[in-house]
């Protein structure tokens, strides 16, 4: 039996059966680039799900977790560590608003602490009277129960319910609608500045100005999930950046810790003001070795170089895509994005693409039932971006020459 095939068998004897993969095993990989067991090379736009930024086998990055775990994996967030706090005072420093930060271990996690400071903080202005959240349409947050209560996927909420109580849900990108969403229970408002899984939908400056503005008024906290965009991802350490607009609180997630597990919860004065000791708590967040790795990726995305790569590139990337557009109108129905966060609304499914992709050595995920997303380690080429165009444009021409071979 070839290792693949052995893999893949015993995946499904032994994993919870929670994910629909395709039949092929990743192995390691490079820059950009993803191998599997049979040597197969595959130029990567998925990142992990907007990951690895700094790409694959980055020798630095390596170097530095390995250095770190010589030294110390764990201690627990009972005693003092270096990493973390250097990690703190790095982050903070590169915010425009904020005082104080929370680690966890995930973007899911992040929400879910976002959410217990808004709530302490409504309690501590309010007595009881504020616990509710509004968010958008479009929305998603995180699988738990906290945060698939904010998320507008009927799919993934209902077979869970009831959820997390007091959630309203307001039309992405109309401010005038959140305000009539916003009641007298509401404690926070939360908003992707780009969504990611809802489509890579960018919120645009006016929306989160008179959003802010509608949060000031009426004595809300503006909660940023920036657990996707975020990080370098749009062109700018973070997207809020873009816009001209501060929230109270930010989540973060993803990229962080170059593929380890980390998220990170972001405050300003006011609501790390209400925290006190007991209030939350996480057994490996902000651990020693995550820490050390982040460091080392927020130190090279931070740098205005590097991000002006990546907005130069984003640029490029919808300038091409655009193009495509063009050429196939009736297959492409809008082109979307913020830097290298990039989502191709087709006319028809976006799955069945993803084999064709594939086939051709190229990897791409969905964002909804029709977009196709690329959101590719941040290092990557216009050479290679080349490459996905050209991939793309050979299935675009090969379905319009076959329509009806839509499943192949």
């Amino acid at each position: 039996m070839a290792e693949e095939e052995r893999i893949i068998r015993e995946d499904a004897r032994y994993v919870l059966g929670t994910y629909v993969r395709p039949k092929f095993v990743i192995e390691r990989g490079q820059g950009c680039y993803l191998f599997d067991t049979e040597g197969r090379r595959y130029l990567d736009l998925v990142g992990g799900i907007a990951v690895n930024a700094l790409g694959y086998g980055d020798e630095q990055l390596s170097r530095v977790i390995a250095e770190q775990a010589r030294k110390l994996i764990h201690c627990s967030n009972l005693y003092y560590t270096a990493p973390n706090v250097a990690l703190a005072r790095m982050l903070v420093e590169s915010c425009s608003f904020a005082d104080k930060v929370f680690f966890c271990n995930s973007g899911a996690e992040a929400v879910e602490g976002a959410m217990k400071l808004a709530r302490k903080w409504a309690m501590k202005k309010f007595g009881g009277e504020r616990a509710g959240f509004v968010a958008f349409t479009g929305s998603f947050h995180g699988r738990t129960f906290g945060a698939l209560a904010l998320t507008d996927r009927k799919k993934y909420r209902m077979p869970f319910e009831p959820l997390v109580p007091g959630a309203r849900f307001a039309r992405f990108g109309d401010a005038d609608d959140a305000e009539t969403k916003i009641g007298v229970d509401t404690c926070a408002v939360i908003v992707e500045p780009v969504q990611g899984e809802g489509g890579v939908n960018p919120a645009g400056a006016h929306f989160l100005t008179s959003l802010a503005e509608v949060c000031h008024r009426r004595r809300v906290l503006l909660i940023f999930d920036e657990v996707q965009c975020g990080l370098g991802r749009t062109g700018r350490l973070f997207a809020y950046q873009h816009f001209g607009v501060v929230p109270d609180i930010l989540c973060l997630a993803k990229p962080l810790a170059g593929g380890l597990p980390m998220g990170a919860v972001l405050a300003n004065r006011r609501v790390a003001e209400c925290i006190e000791s007991g209030d939350h708590a996480t057994t490996f967040g902000g651990g020693l070795v995550v820490s050390a790795a982040a460091i080392e990726v927020l130190r090279r995305l931070k740098r205005p170089s590097f991000l002006a790569s990546v907005a130069n590139k984003g640029e490029y990337l919808l300038d091409r895509l655009k193009h495509l557009k063009k050429k196939f109108p009736d297959k492409i129905a809008t082109v979307r994005g913020l830097g290298l966060m990039v989502g191709v609304e087709l006319s028809f499914e976006a799955a069945p693409l993803l084999r064709q992709f594939r086939e051709r050595g190229v990897l791409v995920c969905t964002a909804g039932e029709k977009v196709i997303r690329a959101v590719p380690p941040l290092i990557i080429s216009k050479r290679q971006i080349d490459r996905f165009i050209h991939v793309f444009a050979d299935i675009l021409e090969k379905r319009q020459a076959a329509p009806e071979d839509q499943a192949k």
